[in-house]
């Protein structure tokens, strides 16, 4: 084979695997919560230069410590069937150039965070720490109780955007940033009940294995009716028109059906379909954001 035509497929197959590393799906959707908390704040006049800085500075950080976990997990990923495939565990990539890779892209993202604004430098910092150190490091490994950093971190994308567009840490990025939190549950509980035997196998400890189900569907349908209501209050704080309000009243009675539903006649299928309506709920949600406001 041509040296140059082998040249690019080697290239190819590299730029394959580090998208697998940044879980692409979840990273551009943690984006775009930044996106959506920056649009919100009407920045005046619209200043594309910040715009781009923030998708930039975003999408460096976020994928960063994703592969800043990707790297500190490693040892889980192998044991569970679900990952035992990613790059990593199947030696498909260095552990050293994963950790430099992750390292680097985090540093260059939080530079550029830190020469758009202070503030918001320090709100991308914070979710970066609480979720290398904090989450993966420190709590994963030892309670169930650690998704709600995982939450909080997974919060501050869409808080970042708030402040940087007006400049300051607001009730509005608040109320959004603990809608976040209360989805985590909603979407990450429903994936633990599924994979529960994976999670077991691997010494992580989730809120099926310790407190059962039942209690776990409970937690599900209660915070579910917390995103429900903090999202809700964002939309009115928004001023966002009539007809978006009644949008989203839909979906969150089928958010809260759904939810509902799992605990009265709970089935694997219903575990599945709430994970999925979770994540297009809130994909629909920071959509009408962007073109509602």
């Amino acid at each position: 084979m041509n040296p140059r035509i082998m040249k690019i497929l080697l290239m190819k197959n590299r730029f394959g695997i580090y998208l697998e590393l940044i879980k692409a799906y979840q990273t551009i959707l943690l984006l775009f919560t930044g996106i959506a908390g920056f649009v919100s704040s009407r920045c005046p006049y619209m200043n594309f230069g910040l715009f781009l800085g923030l998708i930039l500075s975003l999408f460096l950080t976020i994928s960063g410590s994703t592969i800043l976990n990707m790297y500190i997990d490693r040892d889980i990923d192998v044991k569970m069937r679900r990952t035992k495939d990613r790059p990593l565990p199947s030696g498909r990539i260095k552990e050293n150039d994963v950790l430099f890779v992750g390292l680097i892209i985090s540093a260059i993202g939080l530079i550029i965070a830190f020469s758009l604004s202070f503030i918001y430098g320090i709100v991308v910092f914070s979710g970066i720490f609480i979720d290398v150190v904090v989450y993966t490091i420190w709590l994963k490994r030892k309670t169930p109780w650690s998704i709600i950093w995982g939450g909080i971190s997974g919060g501050m994308p869409i808080l970042a955007g708030r402040v940087l567009g007006i400049g300051s840490i607001d009730f509005i990025g608040v109320l959004f940033a603990l809608s976040i939190l209360l989805w985590i549950p909603t979407h990450i509980m429903t994936f633990s009940m599924v994979y529960i035997n994976d999670y077991e196998k691997a010494g992580v400890p989730t809120f099926p294995s310790k407190y059962g189900f039942k209690n776990t569907r409970f937690i599900i349908a209660l915070s579910s009716i917390g995103v429900v209501i903090s999202i809700g209050i964002g939309f009115i704080s928004l001023g966002m028109a009539i007809g978006y309000l009644r949008l989203l009243a839909v979906l969150s009675v089928g958010l809260m059906g759904i939810s509902i539903s799992s605990i009265l006649n709970p089935s694997k299928i219903k575990n599945l379909g709430l994970f999925k309506y979770a994540s297009l709920f809130m994909l629909a949600s920071l959509i009408m954001v962007v073109f509602g406001v």
